[in-house]
């Protein structure tokens, strides 16, 4: 794997590492769940397909933030707004 292409992957890893502390399964889960998703790529070299899987990876990141930010926003809907109107 290049050098640039090792970075973004690892650079990846920690970043859905990180998101999945709040991962509402456990972040056990996301932690298994992550490895054996990179383990089962780890012998992929192509350079265009690296970074097919990293944009992959991107997106996913992004779904994970859009669905903390949902729930951030409806636990703050339940505590400030009457739930009987």
């Amino acid at each position: 794997m290049a050098n640039p292409l090792r970075r973004e992957v690892v650079r990846l890893y920690k970043n859905l590492l990180y998101l999945g502390r709040e991962y509402p399964q456990g972040s056990t889960y996301f932690r298994e769940r992550l490895k054996a998703s990179f383990m089962k790529n780890k012998d992929v070299t192509d350079p265009e397909k690296i970074k097919k899987l990293v944009a992959k990876g991107d997106f996913v990141i992004k779904e994970l933030e859009a669905m903390y930010y949902l729930r951030k926003y409806r636990t703050l809907k339940k505590r400030y707004y009457d739930p009987e109107k």
